[in-house]
């Protein structure tokens, strides 16, 4: 594997991370300052569960890089209880979170849970639309389902996190005016498939996230994965594509921004803790 080339003026941003997990707890300021070390200028947290939303709000109001989403996972659907939905309404409408998510549907283990999947996911996407937000996005194995139930409400894009579909449903999110985030599982060289997405994709519709503390890339494998491994991603990307990195690094950093509306927010100081 080619040596990692760090630059702190890339200024990449992590479009999906979980730093409110438990996983950070011990060190979570430290990673932060090897993550700003290493050239990544802002965080996306999207939420998973009603226990995660408060977590990570406070976590933004201590960190101006950190951009906080909300929203109900559908692996953890099994959670969910009633008055749940209107719970997630009433904090997104005040605390204002740059998207909806991490939402969608999950349909890797079967079909034990798909009717509440799907009602969960529509109430979502509902309420994206109603507060003019763009969703984070969640699929395994139900991407031609997602992509149906996108197109019958009016949204204001977002991400399709981890993608790992096929180039014709990438050409429909694209066209929803979806970006599609790439991370850890580029690196592996066995990720022939995926590496060829890559490649393929317009660079304007490309991000690159790293999903830690999960998804670890090919030389952390077995390890916590964490938002300072990032460029090992872009450098990835750059290999694949051939393309020069500092327009790689911008572009998909601009696609952040733009899918997500991110306000330009200064980087905190360096003395800056999360308590």
């Amino acid at each position: 594997m080619k040596e990692v080339q760090y630059c702190m003026s890339d200024g990449i941003i992590d479009s999906h991370c979980h730093l409110d997990n438990p996983a950070f707890d011990g060190d979570r300021q430290q990673v932060l300052d090897r993550a700003r070390s290493a050239g990544v200028r802002g965080f996306v947290i999207p939420g998973t569960t009603q226990e995660s939303w408060q977590k990570i709000l406070d976590l933004a109001l201590l960190h101006d890089d950190i951009h906080p989403a909300l929203g109900l996972h559908p692996y953890f659907c099994g959670e969910y209880a009633p008055g749940q939905i209107e719970q997630l309404q009433t904090l997104a409408e005040a605390a204002h979170p740059v998207a909806i998510g991490e939402i969608g549907l999950d349909y890797y283990r079967g079909k034990g849970n798909q009717e509440l999947q799907l009602q969960l996911f529509e109430l979502q996407l509902q309420m994206a639309q109603n507060l003019g937000l763009p969703v984070i996005l969640h699929t395994r194995k139900a991407h031609d389902q997602v992509l149906d139930l996108l197109k019958k409400h009016s949204l204001k894009g977002g991400i399709s996190h981890a993608f790992n579909g096929s180039w014709q449903q990438a050409r429909q999110y694209m066209n929803l005016g979806f970006c599609l985030g790439f991370g850890g599982m580029l690196t592996h060289e066995r990720s022939s498939r995926l590496r060829t997405l890559a490649k393929a994709i317009p660079l304007e519709y490309l991000v690159l996230e790293t999903d830690a503390p999960d998804m670890p890339g090919a030389a952390h494998q077995y390890q916590r994965n964490s938002p300072e491994y990032l460029p090992e991603v872009l450098d990835t990307l750059i290999g694949i594509r051939q393309e020069d990195r500092q327009n790689i690094a911008a572009t998909t950093t601009a696609n952040v921004k733009r899918a997500l509306a991110l306000p330009d927010k200064t980087p905190p100081a360096a003395d800056q803790t999360d308590g």
